[in-house]
């Protein structure tokens, strides 16, 4: 049969665009793919998996990758290359975002490793390609052979004039208050990633129900897409367990192995259940020398019921706080002498330092992918150091997961930043996770707050993070405030929220069920709300209540000044004479913006003012009466040229020298003297007519 034949195309109306399904044209090697296109964005999504289970691992092996191509926009890589190198920042974060989406609706025991790779091929900046690259990651899948439990569906949600709008266009997204991703099957929702500004929790879950629904309709769409197209799925059997040895270790070993997990202190706890884990494996071998795995997984298995059912049951963690209670909190300001500013946040045994550094806005990150943005005034950097969990690992690059934690804390303070108008600098956040127990993404939040007050940036308001957890049992589920991480090894979700006493600026939910229901959601929302203000009450406002009024003296001096876009030559002057020379006066470094915004950067705030004094006066506009101090540049025989400004030259005749006859211009007036002159008429060409006064 000719290739062509086997081409189904499907269309669907999607918030009043035409999304397109081509299935069977390109990569037909694959387990399912699909070419989808939305306005004119358009995302191959191809899904293979292996053949053979590995084995020796317990979990999942899925590889997400969403692959920027930026011929998709029209640019060439600026790499010295010129082709894509490593993944970016955007790349890395859409990746996680269709990973998150589908991860919780592969069956546990599914040991081949599966890749799902969205390549993005065109790129419109009305129609994203990270939504796109979900819902076509969900057709792959559903319609190919890899057992999954799908489909899903994926829509961004804005909010404009209060009004919600369904995958907003560019300009839609640059005036939203809400920037909202929500994925989820028929009947529960499967992954919330937003930034808000300073939402109100139950607008938030309005907005959450609002995206839900919609995702309905697309759902349906997939089904019928799987249903004239999608092949038999392939049936993998879950490894079978030895029940005589599960029984075994049940009766002989849970009081112990409960007695090790409800140790207060996460070093001993861990200690403990190593050393009787080491020592059960050991007196079983005997045994059982060929299944010593099964013990592991009746080991593991052990701790994760015991964690479990004592939530949902007994309502008692292994540290024994209640569901609702925070670890203890502490907080300090001005750590470290040279920086610009710093914090150290602590809640338990999860500790953080950040440290601010502010520059000029030449400073600004280039921005090279397939995104509209050209460059990034704020960032926010993320350090998980290996010696904060008691491991020796060598330090490496960053790796997904800082890369994705330090974009929720960027996100959770960027409605909190204040404009370049209000504070000209660029912002460099840096969290340095030094102790982990659980929820160091929102402790890294809560020391930024604190570093940016102590580094003197005026943020519109404080902004504290608190993650949630939950445990499903036997149709039971409690949600619990201040996951550690032994809770969030064994629970079924790790709900993030960040927000400022009026709202929420943050939300990221990762979870290992296949959804949660709006009851748990609104549940979450609402003890988050009361946690967040307890830990900016109790902790970051008692520490510093206010952004500090003066900068260190450390950073640099920033100040600003506009000007006329066509008076920036005056201010460059020739070959770059007139602001070199400021520059070297005045001790200052000059940044000049297209649009005539000028910043002038020094280490003494002084010399600042000096020089925006200067710079005022050479673009200042030259007006007919104008009175000006100025040295005689040159000396003619029919007048002389007085600077007015550095560049910019007026004539005075010899006859408006003086009153009376004058024989010798030199008897008046001497080259490089000063002179008070008055313009008194600028001609067609800008030529500027002085009398000397």
């Amino acid at each position: 049969m000719h290739l062509s034949e086997r081409i189904e195309k499907f269309e669907f109306d999607f918030a009043d665009r035409l999304l397109t399904v081509e299935i069977g044209k390109f990569a037909q090697l694959t387990n399912g793919s699909c070419f989808v296109k939305y306005g004119d964005t358009a995302v191959l999504v191809t899904a293979t998996m292996a053949e053979e289970q590995r084995s020796g691992i317990d979990f999942f092996p899925l590889s997400v990758d969403f692959e920027e191509r930026l011929y998709a926009v029209g640019k060439i890589p600026g790499s010295f290359l010129k082709r894509e190198g490593r993944p970016s920042e955007k790349s890395i974060l859409a990746s996680r975002l269709i990973d998150r989406s589908l991860r919780p609706l592969f069956c546990d025991y599914l040991r081949n490793n599966v890749s799902i790779v969205c390549t993005v091929m065109s790129v419109s900046k009305d129609c994203s390609p990270e939504i796109l690259s979900i819902i076509g990651s969900s057709i792959a899948v559903s319609i190919s052979d890899i057992p999954w439990n799908g489909p899903i569906s994926a829509v961004s949600v804005g909010l404009v004039n209060n009004k919600f709008i369904i995958n907003p266009d560019a300009f839609q997204k640059s005036v939203s208050d809400l920037d909202l991703t929500v994925s989820s099957n028929s009947e529960k929702v499967i992954m919330i990633e937003a930034g808000a500004n300073q939402i109100s929790e139950s607008k938030i879950l309005e907005s959450i129900i609002f995206g839900h629904n919609y995702n309905l309709n697309m759902i349906n769409f997939i089904k019928e897409i799987k249903s004239k197209v999608g092949k038999p799925k392939i049936v993998i059997k879950p490894c079978e367990i030895d029940k005589e040895i599960e029984d075994y270790i049940k009766k002989l070993y849970e009081s112990e192995i409960r007695e090790a997990i409800f140790v207060f202190e996460k070093k001993e706890r861990d200690n403990r259940v190593k050393f009787i884990c080491e020592k059960i494996i050991q007196e079983m071998s005997v045994k059982y020398i060929d299944k010593i795995e099964d013990v592991k997984v009746c080991l593991h298995m052990l701790q994760k019921d015991t964690i479990r059912k004592s939530i949902v049951n007994f309502e008692k963690r292994v540290d024994g706080r209640g569901l609702n209670e925070i670890r203890k909190l502490s907080s300090e300001i001005g750590i470290l002498p040279r920086t610009h500013g710093s914090a150290l946040f602590s809640r338990g045994k999860t500790q953080v330092l950040t440290v601010v550094t502010l520059g000029p806005m030449s400073d600004n990150q280039t921005i090279d992918d397939i995104s509209t943005e050209e460059s990034k005034r704020y960032m926010h950097h993320y350090n998980f150091h290996s010696f904060s969990v008691g491991e020796t690992r060598s330090s490496r690059a960053p790796n997904r997961r800082e890369i994705g934690h330090g974009a929720l804390a960027e996100r959770a303070l960027e409605f909190v930043i204040p404009k370049v108008k209000d504070f000209p600098y660029t912002i460099r956040l840096v969290s340095e996770v030094l102790s982990s127990n659980g929820s160091t993404s929102q402790a890294s939040i809560c020391s930024s707050t604190l570093a940016l007050m102590d580094a003197g940036v005026p943020i519109l308001e404080p902004v504290a993070g608190i993650s949630c957890g939950l445990v499903v049992e036997d149709n039971k589920w409690k949600t619990f405030l201040d996951i550690q991480g032994i809770e969030d090894f064994f629970g079924d979700m790790d709900f993030k929220i960040a927000g400022t006493k009026n709202g929420i600026t943050a939300m990221q939910v990762d979870m290992k069920i296949d959804g949660l229901t709006f009851d748990i959601i609104k549940d979450a929302l609402t003890k988050t709300k009361d946690a967040r203000i307890k830990i900016l009450d109790d902790s970051i406002l008692k520490s510093i209540s206010h952004p500090r009024s003066v900068l260190s003296k450390y950073a640099p001096k920033v100040m600003t000044v506009m000007i006329s876009v066509d008076k920036i030559r005056n201010l460059v002057g020739s070959g770059g004479k007139v602001i070199q020379k400021l520059c070297s006066e005045y001790k200052v470094k000059i940044d000049i913006e297209n649009d005539g915004r000028i910043f002038v950067i020094s280490s003494e705030l002084d010399n600042c003012k000096l020089a925006i004094e200067k710079i005022s006066n050479i673009t200042r506009d030259i007006k007919i009466g104008d009175v000006i101090d100025g040295n005689v540049t040159r000396v003619m025989d029919f007048g002389i040229f007085v600077e007015l400004a550095p560049g910019r030259d007026g004539m005075c005749h010899i006859s408006k020298l003086s009153n009376n006859r004058i024989e010798c211009i030199t008897d008046i007036v001497n080259l490089g003297e000063k002179v008070k002159v008055e313009v008194i008429n600028i001609d067609s060409k800008g030529r500027i007519n002085l009398k000397k006064i």
